[in-house]
């Protein structure tokens, strides 16, 4: 049976230099590539890939955040790739399957498959799962998500629960925050407060809005492969088609802990 196997980089050249390696090896299925830690998570949880090729340093949520949001049960053998200090690469060493240092060559590829078939072969329990676990533990502490939002307003201070805001959009230079009946500005880019806000939670649905998992009501197709997610208040706010799989995929996941 093969491999099934997702590439996940950032950088282009780098997914096609993995995918052109793996052309060779005829037991070894790539089932896709992804750009970005959000949409990483949402093909794993989605379509349970045995091998994950996984960069460690990526914007928006690296390679850790991505193990930290995958639950055991659904946890594929990882193979990092990275360009990480020798300090970071010990860690790997212990704790990880394996590593690949950018830039590799051809053999050393070839080297971290055989490894890879072998553990499949000879799987002993959650041992793999256990070494990432430890991995997340030493090289990145458990990251703390921001809980409250700091809005300024008339020489005024007001804290605003993250999880009492049901969706957020760009306004210019600032976010609004939707909170029921009221919204708040804030200073911030919506691809900075997409990096604090726990990816389990709130999710990017347009390049300009993003919305509280907890307040959606329902999804209804709309043009161009476009959908509109109807919030529980009512709202309706546009789904686009780059962001549709990431949101279904961690529906799902939702629905499937239930």
């Amino acid at each position: 049976m093969a491999i099934r196997t997702l590439i996940v980089d950032d950088e282009p050249l780098a997914r096609d230099r993995v995918a052109g390696l793996l052309k060779d090896q005829p037991d070894i299925e790539c089932i896709g590539m992804c750009s970005d830690g959000p949409a990483a998570v949402a093909a794993i949880l989605q379509r349970s890939p045995d091998l994950v090729f996984l960069d460690v340093q990526m914007p928006r949520m690296d390679g850790f955040a991505v193990l930290q949001s995958i639950p055991p049960d659904k946890m594929p053998v990882v193979v990092f790739v990275t360009a990480f200090d020798e300090y970071a690469l010990r860690a790997f060493e212990v704790h990880a399957l394996d590593y690949l240092l950018k830039p590799f060559d051809r053999a050393r590829f070839i080297e971290t498959l055989d490894r890879v078939r072998d553990h499949l072969q000879n799987r002993a329990g959650r041992d793999i799962e256990q070494r990432l676990a430890a991995l997340i533990r030493s090289v990145n502490p458990a990251h703390e998500y921001l809980e409250r939002f700091v809005v300024k307003s008339d020489r005024r201070i007001f804290f605003i629960k993250t999880q009492e805001t049901d969706w957020i959009e760009a306004y210019g230079n600032y976010l609004r925050l939707h909170t029921g009946k009221q919204s708040h500005l804030i200073r911030e880019t919506m691809n900075s407060i997409e990096s604090k806000l726990d990816p389990r939670k709130f999710i990017r649905i347009h390049r300009s809005s993003m919305v509280n998992i907890d307040r959606i009501k329902e999804m209804r197709p709309w043009f161009h492969g476009e959908h509109i997610v109807v919030l529980q208040d009512g709202t309706e706010l546009t789904l686009s088609r780059g962001y549709r799989d990431r949101l279904e995929g961690l529906l799902g996941e939702r629905e499937g802990s239930t």
